[in-house]
């Protein structure tokens, strides 16, 4: 036997590895330590971010790097901290974004221009990405934008919409027109090419040096060249951790423990750990016995070590299709097809193959096509020594069950080559085109009799439609012997039907789609094999070309984009930022790591962590909360519940009280019970799970709008809104039309989950407090209220947020409240961070909406009379629901004068998490009805939609139906210049053209405009102050109400300043957003956060550069510096507060009037997509969005905020989908279940105009902020529909 050697075991293991060039030894670390949380809680190293914990965002990416005695190479590996166990880093070197560069040093390449391409927003993401392209880099130093792509797959970002993020990364494969703003292939930050404004120069770029690159530690060299490996043993709290050195001492222990699971890349056994809460005492990993890694090439296939990953599988099969012959590759190439889309590429890197076949997961991408290919598998056990077993329909046996023994270890894959007219082909559908667990997954082989149509063998093979991988063995029989024609495949596919079937309530559900995916994939497997025989001159046809597109695959090549915008007055000082396109603030130290968020504060002395005890019914009596045995665990110290708040126990939102801790009954799923806090944060949720909660079930629980609507179980007040005479204008109309369309929620998927930090003064019961809330003031009386202590006893301080689109307001404060009160109740600083499905089971999501409507219209096209009724489900709290559904009203016409209209809106309760507010705040849902209506009309009287809208826009001065007057003149320039900008006409005509001669693949294209109103309707909350100090330096600190969030409201702000100030941003620095500094602050939401706060800022500075002007006066050749000197001196206060009272906006409900907001902003966006109609699957192919937003202060900020708008409306109508239970628990809870778009699905083109020569009077400087309802691009959706 191999590795018959006996090993040496080390009386104490011991880990040496390094970290950014720093040696670590490490003495029996516990095994379920990872990575990540080593490098953040050991060694203070916050670049690298927790945000789901599962490997499925790319946060907490780093680059390893492993040294190889037998070759003498060196391999670097991108790879997620969060799964990756400290005890298997032994002489590996780690690498993150702190160690290749700092703003305080030398900052990397990667790291400037992600942030000079404004790649970076909320920044939470980009220490990920910097990591996934530097380790792409370490490999391939001029890598394909292919190759891009594919490292940036496994990363997720929720702000950018990824364009300028690859911009940034094009400039290292030497990509013409990497950065197309305005139309020009060079870039300059904050400089010029041609006369117009450009981001950056490449010229100007830090070169790529891989000289100045860290090298591999040459201690690890010598150590792993001369020391003997000794078998590791390390021992935790609950489990044992043997890591082997020879295949012997391998099959023992797996004899001894035959249990313990075999953990190579803790891909599958880490997840379910952490997710499920499986404990397995003892943990086997083979990752240093070599002969698992072996590779041997035979005549007749390859045998591939089971430990090899399916990065490394990835590169042999890719050159095996390159040297063997094209008749010998099929199931090389089948399986490259799958390795390319199969997890994201740090999951690649470290899973295994043998790991990812004895997994036997249902919806496997390789197991299909390796029991297809006839695979055989060699293992090996102790009693009974090496056998080999073929990877069939016999091998999977069950969910995550093979033929195995418990006891036998997969030693190799064998993958044969294939014969002369054998053909195999791979086939996956997934919720999104990469990094996604697949739907339906297929394998198929096929061999022809020589130099016939007949069938000698024939192998068909599903993941995705039972519990594990099926074989269609019935189907493949009747079809041996037959020739492959038209005949046999109609038998085929009945016989498919009747064989794969699944019964309606098959876990997973979607169950008639997977069984048309079965269908779809034979049939496109049929016309593939057609096109194969007539190449081979077999069969005389060929496929019809409206038929052949059914085997092309859909466009994926990106295009050049451009960004457009206006150009700055002529006359404006250089220095004069305003209308210029500045780099965020923050976006340096974003990148390097430096950037300080919540969770990336140092702990303190004592510092607790909190876990929340949430219920688990939906509708009960809480009868008892039993938190004994919890107490009694190592490191817990205390829980809380409602009995121990002293103060208020319930916040209220729009009048309707929201408990803070259920104190008598639960009405969700995830209603948060208790809390549990603990010197750790394992010790803590281990602590939550321990509580005991007792109920009684209550009857008549309510989860559907329908079921709301039976039971009449509704939020008050209903609102209603109407003009003209709707039954009038129905009376009048030629022709009628009545409709209903629902849409679900969506998950914010903000990628910092909610965070805080509350930290006891010790004196005067003062607490200073830490937090990602959009609004600290909010939290701020929360806490006092929840304690009984005077709100000045509270201090709530934001630095900055990594990411928040509307759910950081109301949850938060609840949760910070929480926190405040284990703080208050121990004495003790206490962090709490929600794990990603706490915090997507808790703080509610958008609202999902149905609607029904009744429209009456002429036969030209015109509306003259519409009722749409909207149900909306709010949840278990009213939350911000009333005013959701007053937005959904305001919105009801969205772009079009309809002289009759009638909406009526309900907030449902149900006994789901409540619902909150979202980017948009209800227009999204709101819109989608309105735009269904045209479609509807459009489709009724036989013309295109375009014209339908055209017909039917305000024209001229104009008054919505609650009497607010406007000039749509705007309105309509950006619908004619996106039809001009996106040469609509003539692609519809191409469009038009390739529909009829594609059978299966169709193309769409829609234009959707937009009209969306700005400023808060309850005109308080429009006001906002600033405090801006001089120092005698000259430098300038300007405090402002306004949370940073990712939008660049800091960098703005930097810009008023400047301008006012006439000074360089150089001298002037945001430091965070306190409540301490600036009170009684505003949300930041509504849009409204530039023009309330740039007011402010604009005052103070205005203030101050007053009582400066008789110094300047005396000393007019001064500089800045001497001035402030010089006004120190006289005894002129260098300190001024500004205060903006914003517009009086109101919306009297009972008179259905208002001036509920200060202006318009507008837009028109218009995409073409490609649709594959066997499979659904589809491709954005062009995306052109004309927007006004006046003179943009930053247009380079502005562009991403629109393009990151877009791509997460493309996610609420095409992707994202929030399931819940019959019980009302909600399913998908991670990025694994719910998918968001990712860099594959931006639009291969993207282009982005700011409108020209717009100004606006209302708001600072002229500008507009953008609409957050950027779900008017939901003609991603319509334009599948023209399909």
């Amino acid at each position: 036997m191999a590795g018959s050697e006996e090993p040496a075991v080390a009386a104490c293991s011991s880990l040496v590895f390094y970290v950014n060039g720093r040696k670590v030894v490490e003495k029996n670390v516990d095994p379920e330590t990872t990575l990540l949380s080593y490098l953040r809680a050991k060694m203070r190293l916050t670049g690298t971010k927790y945000s789901c914990g599962g490997g499925g965002c790319g946060a907490c990416t780093v680059m390893v790097s492993r040294y190889n005695p037998r070759e003498k190479t060196i391999s670097h590996f991108s790879a997620n901290a969060c799964l990756l166990p400290v005890c298997q880093l032994h002489l590996a070197a780690v690498t993150t974004t702190e160690g290749i560069g700092s703003t305080e040093t030398r900052i990397h390449p990667v790291q400037e221009r992600i942030a000079k391409a404004n790649g970076s927003q909320c920044g939470f993401c980009t220490p990920g990405m910097v990591m996934s392209l530097y380790a792409l880099l370490r490999n391939q130093p001029q890598p394909s934008l292919e190759d891009i792509v594919e490292a940036l797959g496994g990363n997720l970002c929720r702000c950018t919409g990824y364009r300028p993020i690859v911009d940034g990364c094009k400039t290292f494969c030497g990509a013409s027109s990497c950065c197309q703003l305005n139309g020009q292939e060079e870039s300059s930050v904050n400089g010029e090419v041609n006369g117009v404004p450009e981001l950056f120069h490449e010229g100007d770029l830090l070169p790529q040096d891989p000289t100045q690159e860290l090298i591999f530690p040459p201690e690890l060299m010598l150590m792993a060249e001369s020391q003997r490996p000794l078998t590791q043993t390390f021992c935790g709290e609950r489990i044992t951790w043997v890591s082997p050195v020879t295949l012997r001492e391998l099959v023992e222990l797996k004899a001894k423990h035959p249990k313990a699971p075999l953990v190579l890349g803790n891909t599958g056994v880490g997840l379910e750990m952490k997710f499920k809460g499986i404990l397995h005492p003892v943990i086997i990993s083979p990752t240093r016995v070599p002969e698992l890694y072996e590779v041997n090439k035979t005549p007749d296939g390859v045998w591939v070590g089971a430990a090899c990953s399916l990065t490394s599988l990835k590169t042999l099969v890719e050159k095996l299709v390159r040297e063997l012959h094209e008749d010998q590759v099929e199931t090389f190439s089948a399986l490259l097809q799958q390795l390319r889309s199969l997890g994201g590429q740090q999951i690649r890197n470290v899973a295994s193959l043998g790991g990812n076949i004895a997994s036997a997961a249902p919806n496997s991408d390789l197991n299909p096509v390796l029991a297809a290919g006839r695979c055989i598998l060699s293992v090996i056990s102790k009693a009974g020594g090496r056998r080999e077993i073929a990877v069939n329909e016999d091998f999977f046996v069950g969910f995550g069950k093979t033929a195995l023994k418990q006891d036998e270890i997969i030693l190799s894959v064998f993958i044969p080559v294939s014969k002369r007219g054998e053909f195999v082909r791979a086939f996956r559908q997934a919720p999104r085109k990469a990094n996604a667990l697949a739907t339906v997954t297929s394998g198929m082989r096929v061999r022809f009799a020589q130099g016939t149509d007949a069938v000698e063998d024939l192998a068909i093979f599903y993941g995705g439609v039972g519990p594990c991988t099926v074989g269609a063995t019935k189907t493949c029989r009747e079809v041996i012997g037959r020739r492959w024609n038209e005949e046999t495949l109609n038998e085929a596919y009945r016989l498919l039907l009747d064989e794969i079937s699944l019964p309606p309530s098959a876990p997973g559900g979607k169950v008639e789609f997977r069984r048309s995916l079965t269908l779809s994939f034979l049939f496109k497997f049929n016309l593939q094999m057609l096109q194969k025989l007539n190449e081979m001159s077999i069969i005389p046809e060929d496929l019809p070309g409206e038929v052949a597109s059914a085997v092309r695959g859909l466009p994926k090549e990106l295009q050049p984009s451009f960004q457009e915008f206006q150009e700055v007055s002529q006359g404006q000082r250089g220095d004069d930022l305003v209308g210029r396109p500045v780099m965020h603030r923050s976006a340096l130290s974003q990148a390097t790591g430096e950037a300080v968020y919540c969770d990336d504060i140092a702990g303190s002395q004592g510092e607790l962590f909190l876990a929340l005890v949430t219920s688990t019914r939906a509708h009960a009596k809480l009868i008892k909360i039993d938190d004994g045995e919890a107490l009694k665990l190592p490191g817990v110290v205390d829980a809380v519940t409602a009995k121990d708040i002293p103060g208020k126990k319930f916040r209220t939102f729009t009048g309707i009280d929201e408990e803070l801790l259920a104190e008598n009954e639960v009405t969700c799923v995830g209603q948060m019970v208790g809390a549990v806090v603990a010197d750790t944060r394992q010790h803590a949720k281990q602590g939550a799970a321990a509580v005991k909660v007792v109920y009684e079930d209550l009857p008549d629980r309510v989860l559907t709008i329908e079921e709301a609507i039976e039971k009449k179980s509704f939020f008050k007040p209903q609102r209603e809104i109407e003009r003209g005479n709707v039954t009038e204008g129905f009376r009048k109309a030629d022709q009628m039309l009545e409709g209903e369309i629902r849409i679900g929620g969506q998950e914010h998927f903000y990628m910092e989950t909610q965070s805080m930090l509350v930290v006891p003064s010790g004196e005067e019961k003062e607490l200073k407090v830490y937090l990602s809330c959009q609004h600290p003031t909010y939290a701020q009386e929360s806490i006092a209220e929840t304690l009984g202590i005077p709100s000045n006893r509270v201090s709530c301080h934001v630095k900055r947020m990594g990411g928040a689109f509307g759910g950081k307001v109301t949850k938060t404060s609840i949760l910070a409240s929480i926190t405040a009160l284990a703080a208050w109740k121990t004495g003790q600083a206490v962090r709490c961070v929600l794990e990603r499905g706490d915090d997507m089971l808790i703080t509610g999501a958008r609202h999902p909406v149905l609607a029904n409507y009744k429209v009456g219209f002429m036969n030209d096209g015109r509306i003259i009379a519409a009722d749409i009724q909207y149900f909306t489900n709010a949840g278990n709290t009213g939350d911000e629901s009333i005013l959701v559904i007053e937005k959904i009203l305001l919105h009801i016409d969205n772009a079009y004068s309809v002289p009759n209209l009638r909406g009526r809106a309900t907030a449902c309760k149900t006994n789901l998490p409540s619902n909150t507010a979202f980017r948009g705040f209800g227009v999204p849902q709101s819109m989608l009805v309105v735009e269904s209506v045209i479609n509807d009309v459009a489709m009724k009287l036989g013309c295109t939609a375009e014209e339908i809208r055209e017909k039917n826009m305000y024209k001229g001065p104009s008054i919505t139906h609650y009497k607010l007057q406007f000039d749509p003149e705007n309105l309509l320039r950006c619908w004619d210049e996106c039809l001009q900008k996106a040469d609509y006409h003539s692609r519809r005509t191409t469009i038009a053209q390739f529909n009829q001669s594609n059978r299966f693949k169709k193309r769409g294209i829609a234009v959707i405009p937009i009209k969306y109103g700005i400023a808060f309707a309850e005109c308080f909350l429009n006001q906002a102050a600033a405090l801006v100090h001089i120092y005698k330096d000259g430098s300038v600190l300007v405090s402002h109400g306004g949370a940073e969030m990712g939008q660049g409201i800091h960098t703005k702000m930097q810009q008023v300043a400047s301008r006012e100030l006439r000074i360089p941003v150089s001298l002037i620095h945001i430091s965070e957003t306190s409540t301490n500094v600036v009170p009684n602050t505003c949300p930041s939401a509504a849009s409204f956060g530039t023009d309330a706060n740039g007011m402010a800022v604009k005052m103070a500075c205005e203030t101050l550069l007053q009582r400066l002007e008789p110094v300047i006066r005396e000393d007019p050749k001064g500089t800045w510096q001497s001035w402030i000197k010089a006004a120190f001196f006289k005894k002129i206060g260098l300190s001024a507060t500004g205060y903006y009272r914003g517009p009086d906006t109101y919306m009297d409900w009972k008179k259905q009037e208002g001036q509920p907001y200060a202006y318009f902003t507008y837009g028109t966006c218009c995409s073409e997509v490609e649709v594959d109609c066997l499979t659904g699957d589809y491709q954005t192919l062009r995306t052109d969005i004309v927007m006004d937003i006046g003179r943009s202060i930053n247009p380079s900020i502005d562009i991403g905020q629109i393009e990151g708008a877009f791509m997460q409306g493309l996610g609420l109508y095409t992707m994202e989908e929030r399931k819940f239970s019959p019980s009302g628990m909600l399913y998908p809870r991670g990025p694994a279940q719910y998918k968001i778009p990712a860099v594959c699905d931006m639009p291969l083109k993207f282009n982005v105009y700011l409108l020209a020569g717009s100004s606006n009077l209302h708001a600072i400087y002229s500008s507009k902020v953008r609409a957050d309802s950027r779900e008017s691009f939901c003609n991603i959706e319509k334009a599948q529909s023209i399909c």
